[in-house]
This record gives structure tokens, C-alpha cells and sequence, in this order.
């Protein structure tokens, strides 16, 4: 049913009863008033004794609402309801990556649809169910009245009708299974999006709040806060495309350096390190190895081959517990940090 179809439809004026009609169907099965819906609706209520309209009851028999696969399976076109792309877009811009995120909100739609469909289902196999037990009586009195012999075209035609309830029943919940299988899946995925920067593919800062919220209380931590030097003079002159390469080749150096510890990116250049088991001077000392490696790195435009630059970070470090707030280890390790800028940059401070 195309647009052509739809502005036919549309010119030919149905009748105030029709259109009654159709609004009512929409709002039962919970439609928006897309044009495809409109179509799909006009078809089932302009010809209520047609095949389309007797297959929309069959479907809808006990206040089951239809299903985007019903509407497509009968010929019609079901229009998406408010959803979230899963796989992650491509980061609008290195300085904020907090915007490059799913939508929860419109996740959250996304999976109530699905559970509502799955809903339906079920609600529709109980329907079954009921009907099941009218024919099995139906042919248990269909014994009683005539006799073994002389019931059995009955009881046959009951019988054919109950194993045909149950294929459509078990092919639905065979469905419904799949649609929340994938639904699980995609959860699965967003979720895991969401506690990752798209662009450096590290930890963001929500893991990094949730790995230390799980932290035992007592438990000793370092926390260390790295901020490239002169980043913006990098996105100024050179623009954003080669300052998403510099975070990319730093996060790949923090990470290579920092094994086994959580490195996420919680700022447009911002990354804080989590190292949990180990004394603050060995922690200061894989920070230091990390800033070495960083500077010694010599980084070329891709137009013209020619050198970006010396590229420096400056850290800052803390020793933390895990009763600690997050928020007061952060600060000391700012703290530690901004003193590293003061002292000239390119450097690593431990809070005092």
C-alpha cells in the first residue's frame, strides 16, 4: 500500500460512520494515524464481511491488540513507534562525550512495546486455552448424545479445530520468543554502550562511577586524573578530525600502559585510571611510564604526513578507600592535577 494508494483512499471521502470506524480501530489497536495505518484500517472497516477483516478478528478474538508482524503478515505497512538506534552513532564531537549516548527514554519505549507485544501474546494463548476446554466439553456431549460411533465427524471437526488453535497458538509464543530474545540482545548491547565512550571505545564515566561504587568498603585505591596539555590548540589548529586521532592514540597508550587497571574517559580529554590492589607508588609509576610513552610519540597529519606536535599529558594522583565518596577522591587527584598544569605541564603530582 503506497502513497498513491493512500491519496486514493483519502479522495474518495468514506463516509462520517467509516471514518468513526477507522479512528476507533486505531485507538483499539493502539495505532498511530500514519498514512499506512489509515490504509491498513480502511481495508478492515470498509469491508467488515471481507477476508482482511474476518483475519483481523480471527487475530483480535478476546481483546488481543495486533502485532506489527500481524499487520505486515496480512498485506498492510506497521509504522515504527519511538525507538533508539543501537549501534553507536558517529561521535558529534571529541568535546563531549557525554551527548553521544542512547536515549534511555526512548529505550525504555522500545522495551515496554516489546513487552506489551509479548503481553499480547500470552493473553491470546489464554484465550485459546479457554476455548480448548469449550471444545473438549463440546465433544464430550457430542459422546454423550450419539454414541461413540455416531459422534466421531464431530468430534473430528472439534478436534481438527482445537489442533489448529493449537499450531496458531504455539507459532505466535514461538514468535513472541524470538522478538524478546532479540529484545534481550539488544538490551544486552545498549547496555554495554552505554558505559563506553564510542569514540575511544574506553570505559566512560558511568563504568567508572559504577567500578568504584562496587568497590568493598576499605578496600585501598589510587586514583589518577589525566588531562591532555594544550588539547584545544590541537582542535583549533588542526581541527576536530585530528584531535579525535590524538584522543584515540592517547586512550591506546594510557590502555597498553595501564593493563589490568579500569581506564575510562570522563571528559572531552579528560581520563581517570582506577587502580585497586597496588601502593600508590607503583600506581605513580605506571602513570609516569604512561606520560613518557605518550610524549615520546610523534604523530603525523594524514594530508601531508607532517608532524601534529609534541603531545603531553599532566596527571594527578590520590590515595583513596573504598568508604571513601568518589566525588572527594576526584577532587584531590583535580587537585594534584592542576598542580601538575601550574608546575609547567607534562608532568605527574601526587595530592599531598
Amino acid at each position: 500500500m503506497g502513497v498513491i494508494g493512500t491519496q486514493r483512499i483519502l479522495e474518495s471521502e468514506p463516509s462520517p460512520g467509516l471514518f468513526e470506524r477507522i479512528g476507533r480501530f486505531l485507538a483499539e489497536q493502539r495505532l498511530s494515524p500514519e498514512p499506512a495505518h489509515y490504509t491498513f484500517a480502511y481495508h478492515v472497516m470498509s469491508d467488515p464481511e471481507g477476508p482482511l477483516a474476518r483475519a483481523v478478528e480471527t487475530l483480535t478474538d478476546g481483546g488481543v491488540r495486533l502485532s506489527r508482524k500481524d499487520i505486515v503478515s496480512l498485506g498492510g505497512e506497521a509504522v515504527a513507534g519511538p525507538t533508539v538506534e543501537l549501534v553507536a552513532p558517529a561521535p558529534a564531537r571529541n568535546t563531549a562525550p557525554e551527548e553521544e549516548q542512547p536515549n534511555p527514554a526512548a529505550l525504555i519505549d522500545r522495551a515496554k512495546e516489546h513487552v506489551d507485544d509479548f503481553a499480547d501474546t500470552v493473553r491470546a494463548i489464554h484465550v485459546e486455552t479457554r476455548g480448548f476446554g469449550r471444545d473438549i466439553a463440546a465433544s464430550a456431549a457430542a459422546i454423550r448424545r450419539q454414541g461413540a460411533v455416531e459422534g466421531m465427524d464431530e468430534i473430528a471437526r472439534l478436534t481438527g479445530a482445537m489442533l489448529d488453535r493449537v499450531r496458531q497458538a504455539e507459532a505466535r509464543l514461538e514468535a513472541a520468543t524470538r522478538e524478546t530474545e532479540a529484545l534481550r540482545s539488544a538490551l544486552d548491547e545498549a547496555r554495554d554502550s552505554a558505559r563506553h565512550d564510542p569514540l575511544t571505545e574506553l570505559a566512560n564515566r558511568r563504568a567508572f562511577d559504577e567500578a568504584y561504587a562496587a568497590l568493598v568498603p576499605g578496600t585501598a585505591v589510587v586514583v589518577a586524573v589525566c588531562d591532555i596539555d594544550y588539547f584545544k590548540r590541537i582542535n583549533d589548529r588542526f581541527g576536530h578530525a585530528v584531535g579525535d586521532r590524538v584522543l584515540k592514540a592517547i586512550s591506546q597508550t594510557l590502555v597498553a600502559e595501564c593493563e589490568g587497571h579500569l581506564v575510562a574517559r570522563v571528559g572531552g580529554e579528560e581520563f581517570a585510571i582506577l587502580f585497586v590492589g597496588i601502593a600508590l607508588e607503583e600506581a605513580c609509576a605506571i602513570v609516569e611510564r604512561a606520560r613518557a610513552a605518550i610524549a615520546a610519540r610523534r604523530l603525523r597529519l594524514r594530508a601531508t604526513d607532517a608532524f601534529i606536535g609534541a603531545i603531553t599529558i599532566s596527571a594527578g594522583l590520590t590515595c583513596a578507600t573504598g568508604a571513601e565518596q568518589q566525588e572527594e577522591a576526584l577532587a584531590r587527584a583535580d587537585a594534584a592535577l592542576y598542580a601538575a598544569k601550574h608546575a609547567g605541564r607534562n608532568r605527574v603530582d601526587i595530592a599531598p
